[in-house]
């Protein structure tokens, strides 16, 4: 593929990048080179919405790690990322969440993201959304995504909204319509009971489409520039480096941690590190892989009584059952219900989400169960805390550094442990309670304020929503204008995760989704 020209060449198949290619190749006489360093994940642990626990820690994952966290006990932190067709969103729990409309008001008005409130944006994410359920105005049914009630819910998933209720929440059915705040049962990115990842949404669609070019396997190098302009990118493939041209732009949607290392590798970033890893600086632009957000979140589990473990249901009457029908409990996306509640009143928005998973988790993924168990995770989505990535290396396979950063806010430590507390405060009640034994570990039933830090800094996990290390706006450290064109270098654009301000309050498959609709529109209009 040496020398060959596309009118766009795309970096990344995963949330944004599939979407932003299907878009693109709409048009017949625009073609699109789609470059993506993993393969097409067509494998059951992806189409059954329940298997995605089993891909952290396999050749499916990238297998990040953040440095030593100094408020998690100087742990370092899984960061697990689909190296595949469909990216995140073939290895995600599936919720579908778009955050809070402040979230986006606040994109628009503290960092000059023109174009990007919360009404400018709605649109988008009804045009993506095939919703089974629920419909205008907040809601679309025609769309490329489908959105759908989980078609299994385990009694205790249930159980915790009917306590959250008694507690003082507002049971609430759309998270995404007039009110994100209450609790309720998740909706999942789901078709018949399986996965609808952007793979399944947007890329198989358009894989016949003559002007769209996928090639799998491809770890891009670095982009090429010819002064102040990108003009293609170099990438690795079967042992070999390539070139491919780029006559309209290029348009990198790696995710928040390769779109950074990548445009880094370029010389486009902070220059004295870039010359540290001994890369020629060609573009200064400071806020390249800085401001970086995450949502941490903290398990507490308890042992049950008088209930299943959906451990226990992984069994071969199920398997066929879901194979058949689409059926069954092995739909079921881990994350089943929760809830969004404020832990302090200057909150624009609630700050602490909960998901509750009828099964153990503490670490990586779920725990080979010795006895039946729920877990309930405090996450924290009002962050104020800013991480960054940087390299350790100038070549292109080594892992960057990662910093989270997680909690060196103390507002963010104290949101935690408010939420935390709240969490335990709804589980001693109401109906989850008559479903709970104990604790288990050593967090004891009535735990005070100290016992409940030291378990933050214990067990803090991601919830796997890195955002902002190329933030849009304009200011000095933005890295993209409103537009998504990366400052100081003509035909080169970010579209992903990357370019949010600031995270949003809730899980980000969605609002990626949506930045990549919006993308769309902003490419086409300048043709």
């Amino acid at each position: 593929m040496t020398d060959d020209t596309y009118d766009y060449v795309i970096v990344g198949a995963g949330s944004a990048g599939a979407v932003l290619a299907a878009r693109l190749t709409e048009d017949p006489a625009t073609t699109v080179l789609l470059l993506e360093a993993g393969p097409a994940p067509d494998i059951d642990e992806v189409h059954m919405p329940v298997g995605f626990a089993n891909l952290a820690l396999t050749k499916w994952d990238w297998g990040y790690r953040t440095t030593e966290q100094k408020q998690l006990n100087a742990r370092r932190v899984g960061w697990p990322r689909m190296k595949a067709l469909g990216g995140c969103s073939a290895m995600n729990a599936m919720i579908y969440i778009r955050g809070h409309r402040s979230d986006y008001d606040r994109w628009r008005d503290e960092y000059g993201a023109a174009g990007w409130g919360y009404d400018d944006v709605l649109p988008y994410f009804v045009r993506a959304e095939a919703n089974s359920r629920l419909g205008a105005p907040y809601h679309g049914q025609d769309g490329p995504l489908h959105v759908e009630d989980r078609r299994w819910t385990h009694p205790l998933s249930q159980a915790f909204v009917d306590s959250a209720v008694s507690a003082g929440l507002k049971r609430n059915d759309d998270f995404n319509g007039a009110e994100q705040e209450g609790a309720g049962l998740y909706q999942v990115t789901c078709h018949q009971g399986r996965r609808w990842s952007t793979w399944h949404a947007y890329l198989q669609p358009a894989a016949g489409r003559p002007n769209l070019t996928t090639t799998t396997g491809a770890l891009a190098a670095r982009v090429v520039l010819d002064g102040d302009r990108a003009t293609g990118v170099t990438f690795r493939q079967g042992g070999r480096e390539h070139t491919v041209r780029a006559r309209e732009e290029v348009v990198l949607s790696g995710g928040a941690i390769n779109s950074p290392q990548l445009l880094m590798l370029s010389g486009i970033g902070p220059a004295a590190h870039l010359a540290e890893v001994g890369i020629e600086p060609r573009v200064e632009l400071a806020g390249v892989g800085a401001a970086m957000q995450d949502h941490p979140y903290t398990p507490l589990v308890w042992e049950t009584r008088g209930t299943t473990d959906l451990a226990e249901l992984g069994t071969l009457r199920n398997l066929l059952r879901w194979r058949a029908r689409g059926q069954g409990p092995l739909t079921s996306n881990l994350a089943e219900s929760g809830a969004f509640f404020s832990t302090r009143d200057d909150q624009p928005g609630p700050d602490l989400q909960a998901h509750v998973l009828p099964t153990g988790l503490i670490g990586d993924r779920p725990m080979e169960p010795h006895s039946r168990m729920v877990t309930v995770l405090a996450t924290l989505v009002g962050t104020g805390s800013r991480g960054r990535v940087r390299l350790r290396s100038a070549d292109p396979t080594w892992h960057p550094e990662i910093e989270a950063a997680y909690y060196d806010d103390q507002a963010d430590l104290d949101a935690m442990l408010a939420g935390t507390r709240r969490i335990v405060e709804i589980c001693q009640q109401g109906a989850i309670a008559e479903l709970i034994d104990r604790p288990y570990g050593d967090l004891p039933a009535d735990p005070s304020d100290d016992d409940l830090l030291e378990h933050v800094r214990a067990h803090t996990q991601t919830t796997f929503h890195p955002t902002s290390t190329c933030a849009m706006g304009t200011g000095e450290d933005a890295v993209v204008d409103p537009s998504l064109r990366v400052r100081g270098v003509e035909g080169l654009r970010v579209v992903d995760a990357s370019v949010m301000p600031a995270v949003p309050r809730g899980n980000t498959n969605a609002p990626t989704i949506m930045v990549a609709e919006k993308a769309a529109d902003l490419i086409r209009s300048t043709r």
